[in-house]
């Protein structure tokens, strides 16, 4: 069967998908294959999707889309895991702005139900010059590989927080603006989360020189099993660049279950860790977030930003009561970005 999409998601950007696609109906149920789905009904939230560019357009009632497989553990979000069996004429469920679709198995209040999609079947690609015959296309191809062991790393800067939509990717994007601004080379990622463009991309809009997430490694979504191996394939992958420093996200929160615990338990991604920066929504999430690097992680916290200091309330409270600079990325990004400058290269302060 032969498709032509009307829209295609940026999750599957590794499997290079073409806009006129070839499908087959024997559909692996696994994480990171792509799909062929039509769109039914319409939303008037959360209906968009991310394509290849970044961009987020529309979802209309039967649009053909290019989708992947996957999962999410979202708190503000969906929640949903790949399904063991997918057939054509399934219906599942779109659970993110990038395009993963999946059942979904916990909804949110404020998004409503999510928009579903009738499976078309499995997208085909042809690896091999010469082959008639096609195989599942995965975003698995053309992925930086994970890694068992890190190299050695420019200094890193690790910025994470009490939940997704904490202030992270604001304080990463002027944090790397303020760097580059002072000719420093900055190289950027995403470590966990799900997959969308918008946060890398908006690193390197503000100066990073290049940048990856884990969709880049051919992952839909993180979680703890692969959260370390896919940090470590992604700095090593980074650090071929050259960088003076990487500033690398941290998604979704410290307690979630994109692998964020595994990551700041490792020694060898800690030893690399120059600064830590943790974005909090309000100020008892910025005291547990202290207390969980301190005492959990055996870390140092060196800066707190995000809601938690958008006024003299909370800064008070974050610099008084648990001893920590606040300094936030939209009110005071200059501060910010020399606070960071300074854990990294004191002598140049």
């Amino acid at each position: 069967m032969k498709v032509i999409f009307d829209k295609i998601a940026s999750t599957t950007k590794n499997a290079k998908i073409s806009r006129e696609s070839l499908l087959s109906p024997e559909v692996p149920a696994e994480d990171g294959i792509v799909v062929a789905v039509r769109v039914i009904g319409t939303k008037s939230v959360y209906n968009s999707v991310e394509d290849l560019h970044g961009r987020m357009t529309p979802l209309n009632d039967g649009d053909i889309l290019a989708a992947v497989l996957g999962s999410r553990r979202a708190l503000r979000g969906y929640a949903g895991v790949v399904p063991d069996r997918v057939r054509v004429g399934d219906k599942l469920d779109i659970l993110n702005l990038g395009g993963i679709v999946g059942k979904c198995t916990a909804g949110n209040p404020e998004l409503g139900p999510p928009l579903k999609a009738e499976v078309l079947g499995v997208v085909l690609s042809f690896p091999y010059l010469g082959e008639r015959t096609g195989v599942p296309a995965t975003i698995k191809n053309n992925a930086v590989p994970c890694a068992d062991k890190l190299e050695p790393s420019a200094p890193i800067v690790y910025v994470a927080g009490s939940c997704m939509q904490a202030g992270k990717t604001s304080a990463c994007c002027e944090i790397i603006r303020v760097l580059s601004r002072r000719g420093r080379r900055v190289g950027a990622a995403k470590l966990t989360g799900v997959s969308l463009l918008r946060d890398t991309l908006g690193m390197t809009d503000r100066g990073a020189a290049f940048s990856l997430s884990f969709t880049d490694a051919g992952m839909a979504s993180t979680s703890e099993a692969v959260a370390v191996r896919v940090s470590k394939g992604l700095i090593n992958a980074l650090n071929k660049e050259k960088p003076d420093c990487l500033v690398v996200e941290l998604g979704d929160g410290i307690m979630g279950e994109y692998g964020v615990q595994a990551i700041l338990s490792d020694p060898e991604l800690m030893a690399a860790g120059t600064a830590h920066v943790l974005c909090a929504t309000d100020p008892v999430a910025a005291w547990g977030c202290a207390e969980l690097y301190r005492n959990r992680f055996k870390l140092p916290v060196h800066i707190i930003s995000g809601p938690a200091t958008d006024n003299s309330v909370g800064k008070d409270f974050v610099e008084k009561q648990i001893g920590v600079p606040a300094l936030n990325a939209r009110l005071d990004p200059e501060a910010l970005g020399a606070a960071v400058e300074n854990l990294l290269w004191p002598a140049a302060a």
